[in-house]
């Protein structure tokens, strides 16, 4: 089912199976970039456009890095309307959103199908636009980071190395873990449709979190002595978490501020440049409580949580 066809109550009905478990659609875009120009799509300023939502995770850790390694000049970007309803991701005027710069779509989908007309898939960022060929080159998050980090290093920050090779092994390796039962694994409990899917994602994610506590106890990052694109890929789901993954996803059994460690290297990320100022907690409450009428019939966006992202963290004794 096409997803500008899809329910909605339920924008990932298709993705939920009738064991109860939310299981992610395959990301079908998947060409890479590359610095020598042995892809189709080599690294050059003013080719490529990012499409994101300030209110998506997966779309958040682009943004970061993006901002980190210097390319905003390089590679431009804009920003979908964070509420999203059974057409997809629209591009409208608004606060901290707008009109789509590059093609002039109203829609999301309209990438997608100009890129491929027989798409079958959700409607998804980040995704990247090629101004040369007129279609997506990927909408495939996991690489599109790492690309950033490794196949544009002409035109980024020479100080800046987020993915260094000799960390690559271990990065990976954190990487898929917390993939699985954190930034994905909170969407696995959200989703759920029956209570033993439910309780066993999360489960999954609270045991994955007293496992960071302890490892952030012993280090200030969570590769190396060093901010990693580890770092840069949990921070975008604990900076959500207690305002819509414990309420929205129930994802209740503790906050991240009752753990201390992993609340104070929280707080540690998002006051270092690149992270606080792509934080847009209107648009993440906004989505999630306006675009899952399933979870959240009536739409109401909660007044809260309060918590002081700027209260000092006292990390830099981790080195």
């Amino acid at each position: 089912m096409s997803s500008n066809a899809r329910s909605a109550t339920n924008p990932v009905k298709d993705e939920v199976k009738a064991s109860g478990k939310f299981v992610r659609q395959p990301y079908t875009i998947r060409d890479r970039f590359s610095a020598d120009g042995s892809t189709a799509f080599p690294a050059e300023r003013d080719r490529y456009h990012l499409y994101v939502s300030l209110a998506c995770p997966w779309a958040h850790r682009s943004i970061i890095v993006r901002k980190l390694l210097g390319l905003e000049d390089v590679i431009s970007m804009s920003v979908v309307d964070p509420v999203r309803d059974e057409k997809g991701w629209a591009f409208r005027d608004g606060p901290g959103h707008s009109e789509d710069p590059v093609n002039g779509f109203a829609y999301l989908s309209e990438a997608y199908l100009r890129t491929d007309p027989n798409y079958t898939g959700r409607y998804t960022v980040p995704c990247i636009w090629d101004r040369k060929t007129g279609r997506l080159v990927t909408n495939n998050f996991p690489d599109i980071t790492i690309d950033f980090e490794t196949q544009f290093t002409e035109f980024s920050n020479p100080d800046v190395d987020l993915y260094p090779e000799q960390l690559r092994d271990e990065i990976d390796a954190v990487n898929e873990v917390i993939y699985e039962d954190v930034n994905n694994g909170v969407y696995r409990a959200g989703f759920a449709s029956t209570q033993d899917a439910y309780e066993e994602a999360v489960g999954a994610v609270f045991a994955r979190f007293g496992w960071l506590e302890d490892r952030l106890s012993r280090q200030r990052y969570l590769v190396g002595d060093q901010l990693t694109e580890s770092d840069i890929r949990l921070f975008p789901t604990l900076v959500r978490f207690d305002v819509a993954y414990h309420y929205h996803f129930k994802c209740n059994l503790w906050r991240l501020v009752d753990y201390p460690n992993l609340w104070g290297y929280a707080r540690d990320l998002y006051q270092r440049p690149g992270f606080g100022e792509t934080v847009n907690f209107d648009h993440i409450k906004r989505h999630y409580f306006m675009t899952h009428p399933h979870i959240n019939p009536t739409r109401i966006v909660p007044k809260g949580p309060i918590l002081d992202w700027l209260e000092p963290h006292g990390r830099e004794r981790l080195g």
